[in-house]
Order: C-alpha cells, then structure tokens, then sequence
C-alpha cells in the first residue's frame, strides 16, 4: 500500500524536470504577486497571505510559458486530466494575521489549527453550513522558492483522510448519491475533524523547488504559522497548488 493510502501525504524528491517548471512559475508568480489587481483581489490576512486562487497562467496540460509540467509525481498521477489554472498560495513573516471578514473565533482557528480543512467541503451563508461543493481528484503542492522549514509549511494529520472517508460516508448513507453534494454534512464533518486532531500525528512538511508534494483529497490540511526568525525571500514561502476534479461527483470523492 502506498504511502498516499496509508498516511494521506507522499513527497516526491527533487527532480530537474520539475525544477524547470517551478523556476517558469516562479517568475510568472513575482509577475502576479508584483500586479495591483492580483494584489488587490488576492493579498489577504493584512498582507500577510496571497491567497492566489487560479492566478498562475497555466495550460491545461499544468505547463507555464512553454516550459512542461514534468517530473516524478505528474509521471505518477498520469494521464493527467485537464487542470485549473494552479492556485499561487504565498505566505510572508507574521503569517497569520486575521482574514477580512473572519470571526474571532475563525481566526483562532487559524493560529491554533492552522486553518485546517478538506478542500472541496465549503462552508456556505451566515450559518456557514457545509457540503461537497468541490470534489477534487487530488491536491498536488510544487514549491516555487527555496524558505526556511519554519516559513509558514504545509501541515497534514496522517491517516485523516480515512477517519473523514468513513465519517462523510456514514453520514450519507441515507441520502441517494447522486444528492451527496447538496446534503448538509457540517456535523458530521466538524466531529470527523476533531478526532483527526486528537488521534492523528500533524505533520509539518516543507519543501524545496523541485520536489513535489501530494495529498490525498480528503487529507486534512493547512498551514502552519511563520516561526519567529524563519527566513525565505522577499516575494515570501511561495507554493503553486492543482486540485483537478474528480470525475463521478461526490460519490467517486468518497470512493478511494
């Protein structure tokens, strides 16, 4: 069984391939994080985290400025599917700061908890209900610049996925599958979440340009605070992300 099935994460090492593809979309993501408008719609937690959704211009095929998205974990994932233009998810010393809008209790969350979540599973209206909105294939983190392990990583609770795969499934189990992603799932979710952080090791995973993080989609995540003294560039921890969806809805979201 491979490490994703078992612990919900796997790193790939360092390759030149990939390398090549970070070094293109780091310099489109200074070109995005240095334009007023990517500025202005994406520079949030009082400047401390360039959120970035869609920003990077990738092809479908996941290359930037001609240059492919090569390397030993797209080989993996392969055949890839059409892919979103890659989130470019960037964090500065200070990191966090409150989000605008954010509750005090919310931005609690986000300093204690790192702001853990399962991507895909939004919280919706003033009651912040949750349902399946999102149902990705996989979650897959390339680094774009060299940043102390301390700057602000990537977390992850090991063996999450598989407590929220049969929480979410118990859950809907009542409910025919073709309306999974309209049934309202913020109890059992919210439980599920709190016995990943009783039971399961949180883990901190920095990376290097070059290498490639990948998660399970129901990998509980987040980010970590910046460490006080961590070092990275001035253009911050910089991470470019691809969450493709999954073919099949919610159902095949909770199938594997």
């Amino acid at each position: 069984m491979s490490a994703l099935e078992t612990r919900g994460w796997t790193r790939f090492a360092a390759d030149c391939a990939t390398l090549d593809w970070a070094a293109a979309a780091h310099e489109a993501g200074c070109a995005a994080l240095a334009d007023p408008v990517q500025r202005e719609t994406w520079l949030q937690c009082e400047g401390t985290w360039f959120v970035g959704v869609d920003a990077l211009p990738t092809a479908p095929d996941g290359s930037i400025g001609g240059v492919p998205l090569a390397g030993p974990a797209p080989a993996a994932l392969a055949p890839l599917p059409d892919l979103h233009p890659a989130q470019l998810s960037i964090t500065f010393p200070g990191y966090p700061r409150p989000r605008s809008g954010e509750s005090e209790a919310g931005f609690r969350y986000r300093l204690k908890r790192d702001a853990a979540h399962v991507d895909g599973v939004l919280a919706e209206g003033e009651a912040r209900r949750r349902r399946i909105r999102e149902p990705h294939a996989w979650i897959l983190g390339l680094p774009l610049t060299e940043a102390e392990a301390g700057a602000s990583p990537l977390v992850a609770w090991e063996g999450s996925h598989q407590i929220m795969r049969t929480a979410l499934r118990a859950a809907l189990a009542g409910h025919p599958p073709e309306t999974w992603g309209e049934v309202d799932i913020t109890d059992a979710y919210q439980a599920a979440r709190r016995r990943c952080f009783e039971t399961c090791r949180r883990v901190e995973l920095p990376a290097a340009p070059g290498e490639a993080l990948l998660l399970h989609r129901l990998t509980l995540h987040g980010i970590a605070p910046w460490a006080e003294g961590a070092k990275a560039p001035p253009e911050g921890r910089m991470v470019a992300y691809f969450r493709p969806q999954v073919t099949g809805g919610a159902e095949a979201w909770l199938a594997g």
